[in-house]
């Protein structure tokens, strides 16, 4: 019997985008989570890795010119090798796949192979770029078209494929992609073929980032003007009216720009602060200190339910409580309804929000986010006294919540629904822009934040690198402060949200 070939994996060629990690289509995002294979470029943000299967293969091919890079022609093959192996690849190129990205031939190269493919379409850096620096490549009242060019052709190219005389007259915008190295000749040319020296002239490196710069000059001195700001790849080039300075650079006001946060919880917990970081313009650098893990399978939890079904308020403290007690009923084949007419109490908005997922709101939720704070709350306004109350929270919890909770005459039981772990972050990194004084704030959640960072990160040089803290209560600041550090910005509403406002206003 003749043995039947394995089926070739269908290869999807994605636009990563222009550099921000959210600027990835909702098909690109999609397709990163269904893949078993991941092969990405130098441009594409790791940020973008974390939609991504831990099991999955992830390979990384930088092909711009420095140590490891990988040539073109290494790529066709792995991509044509892989698609062997996976059932699902993707091949995450920066931008759009096909705008002066080689998605052409790799498309070629796989339907040579009879591999299927799929170009899935993403913004091109040329676009993002200038509308993140306020240049409006088309307006009606001076620019009606748009020119795309490439500033670095095939090398061994006997003639140029730019129509450089057609350039020098174009009264439109001019849109150069890797232009960098080819910044001078590019002006000369352009201006010995006819272009005045005066046409207004910018270059925009790191477009979307939060260490975007714009430098705006003439045509006839933007070479120097580069040089002199330090301004190299990867950026883009943009010639004509649109380049003059038109005040709408948005990106730039917005309240984080430029400012690099450490952002000290567990994983989800980091990727989550740091999307709101990414939305004020900041950069988000993940250094997870603690690692969540679940309690559910504890045997204290045997019979749980029957003793939830006897409460009469249920008491939750975190959303990660939420979650993993939610993850526990899905595992027992149950759902909120095994709440009934229990009453719920929540500590504050990020609980009631990991509640709301599940279709449940909170009867009770104090105006300050404390364990204090909800006692209170409880005692005012649910008349628990004498009630059979059930805690699920945090192994480390202080004892703040259920003695008070006592001491008002409760019938209390609980289970600890999960704890927090050490866990090793990403240290060289760290140190490394901590040492080059790019670091601007460390943001810290609880105590154990806090404890577990300053064992892998020495506070001489946190000190030394002029790098500010906050937190986002007192109880973490009486940490912070018990080992010699200063806080700068404390939260007064004790969410994420409130510790980027603290921040926001220092």
């Amino acid at each position: 019997m003749a043995r039947k070939e394995k089926k070739l994996g269908r290869v999807y060629l994605v636009g990563a985008g222009p550099g921000r990690a959210d600027l990835i289509t909702v098909r690109g995002a999609k397709l990163l989570k269904q893949a078993d294979c991941v092969i990405y470029d130098k441009l594409v943000n790791p940020a973008l890795l974390r939609y991504v299967r831990e099991d999955a293969e992830i390979i990384h091919t930088p092909k711009r010119v420095s140590e490891g890079s990988v040539s073109q022609g290494s790529i066709n093959e792995l991509l044509v090798e892989k698609a062997g192996e996976h059932d699902v690849l993707v091949r995450l190129k920066g931008g759009d796949p096909c705008m002066f990205g080689r998605g052409a031939e790799e498309a070629e190269i796989l339907s040579g192979s009879s591999i299927e493919f799929e170009i899935v379409p993403g913004i091109t850096a040329g676009v993002a770029a200038c509308e993140y620096a306020g240049v409006m490549l088309t307006d009606r009242r001076y620019s009606s078209e748009a020119a795309f060019v490439t500033g670095r052709e095939a090398e061994g190219k006997q003639s140029s494929g730019i129509d450089w005389p057609l350039l020098a007259k174009w009264r439109g915008s001019i849109i150069f992609y890797m232009g960098m190295g080819n910044l001078e000749k590019i002006a000369e040319r352009l201006i010995d073929e006819g272009l005045s020296g005066d046409t207004a002239a910018a270059v925009i490196q790191n477009a979307t980032l939060p260490n975007q710069r714009v430098v705006r000059s003439l045509l006839r001195d933007i070479a120097k003007q580069c040089k002199r700001a330090g301004i190299g790849a990867p950026a883009i080039v943009v010639i004509g009216k649109a380049a003059k300075d038109s005040g709408l650079e948005w990106f730039r006001r917005l309240p984080l720009f430029g400012k690099s946060i450490v952002v000290t919880r567990d994983a989800t917990g980091n990727a989550e602060f740091a999307e709101k970081i990414t939305e004020r313009g900041g950069e988000a650098l993940s250094f997870p200190t603690i690692k969540i893990k679940s309690l559910t399978d504890e045997d204290k939890f045997t019979g749980l339910l029957k003793r939830l079904w006897e409460c009469e308020v249920v008491v939750f403290t975190s959303a990660n409580g939420v979650r993993i007690f939610f993850d526990f009923l899905s595992r027992m084949g149950k759902d909120s309804r095994v709440f009934g007419n229990v009453e719920i109490a929540a500590v504050g908005l990020p609980t009631m929000r990991a509640l709301m997922d599940y279709g449940l709101r909170a009867d009770y939720m104090p105006a300050e986010f404390t364990t204090k704070a909800l006692a209170q709350e409880l005692i005012n306004k649910a008349n628990i006294k004498g009630k059979r109350v059930m805690l699920l929270r945090s192994a480390i919890a202080s004892d703040e919540l259920p003695r008070l909770l006592l001491e008002a005459g409760v019938q209390l039981d609980g289970a600890e629904v999960y704890t927090a772990v050490r866990h090793t972050g990403p240290v060289e990194m760290l140190e490394q822009r901590l040492r080059e004084k790019s670091v601007h704030w460390l943001t810290f959640t609880s105590p154990s934040t806090v404890e577990n960072f300053f064992e892998q990160i020495d506070t001489v040089l946190v000190k030394s690198a002029g790098v500010r803290i906050a937190s986002i209560g007192p109880v973490t600041a009486d940490a912070i402060r018990k080992i010699g550090l200063t806080v700068d910005a404390e939260a007064k509403e004790y969410t994420t949200d409130g510790l980027l406002k603290a921040i926001e206003q220092v």
